[in-house]
């Protein structure tokens, strides 16, 4: 049997390479979606990376706010690997924080259509084929600010918040054909982008959190693996809270 294959939408970003390697790790043939404004010299450039630290992970190029972009990643997907996704990690996503009451319809719009609606054209094209199969694994990416709110992200958090109201019904529709669908919302994390911020800006968000620090990519890789496994085919329809204590319910 060949290896499953894992898609992870957004993946050359800082958490997207977490969770793809984490999935290389653990066995899965893994493709990495990508966008990145068209710039496919990036996307191999960021392959080449991963191919000299050990981590072969084949790229797709797709803009997950289009459906026939969507499609045509699906596709590529299939032609690198000879199979249909087994597990899709719904990662994709964007911030255009403002106060509501300054913010446009653009910001809105662009925020609720690469977080929300991507979950939905990406999804829609890999369902099927895992309930044909019998095995499946959705894993969509929200966020502490998903649960809690945050001043600024009304856009962002409102986009964040659909994601788990559509991982509880959709694992509902499929959770007896053996296609399982489950959240990850991470708090604040030390992706490349985030350790860019000064530092002192960075001590006053590790106080906000009870363990004192930011979390690691790995770690939001390894829940993922964990999901995605065999043996979690008894976990659906949860969201998983991974930030540190910052948000508790």
């Amino acid at each position: 049997m060949s290896k499953r294959v894992a898609l992870v939408t957004g993946g050359t970003g800082g958490l997207g390479e977490a969770i793809c390697r984490k999935l290389v790790d653990a066995g899965y043939h893994v493709v990495a979606g990508y966008n990145s404004g068209g710039n496919h010299e990036k996307a191999k450039a960021w392959q080449e990376k991963q191919r000299e630290a050990g981590y072969e992970i084949d790229v797709a190029y797709g803009d997950v706010t289009s459906e026939e972009s969507c499609a045509a990643c699906i596709e590529t997907v299939k032609q690198l690997t000879g199979r249909d996704v087994d597990v899709l990690v719904n990662n994709a996503g964007i911030t255009r924080d403002g106060q509501f009451k300054k913010m446009s319809w653009e910001q809105w719009n662009e925020v609720l259509s690469a977080n929300l609606d991507s979950m939905f054209h990406m999804t829609r094209l890999v369902i099927n084929p895992m309930i044909d199969q019998g095995f499946g694994r959705v894993i969509n990416i929200s966020s502490v600010n998903a649960q809690k709110g945050q001043f600024g992200q009304t856009n962002y958090s409102a986009a964040k918040a659909g994601i788990h109201g559509f991982t509880k019904a959709l694992a509902q529709e499929v959770a007896a054909k053996g296609v399982t669908v489950n959240t990850v919302s991470p708090g604040y994390v030390m992706t490349p982008m985030v350790a860019k911020i000064d530092d002192s800006v960075l001590e006053k968000i590790a106080k906000t959190i009870p363990v004192g620090r930011l979390g690691e990519p790995d770690e939001i890789g390894r829940i993922v693996t964990f999901l995605a496994d065999d043996q979690s085919a008894y976990i659906t329809g949860a969201d998983f809270s991974i930030n540190g204590g910052l948000h508790m319910f």
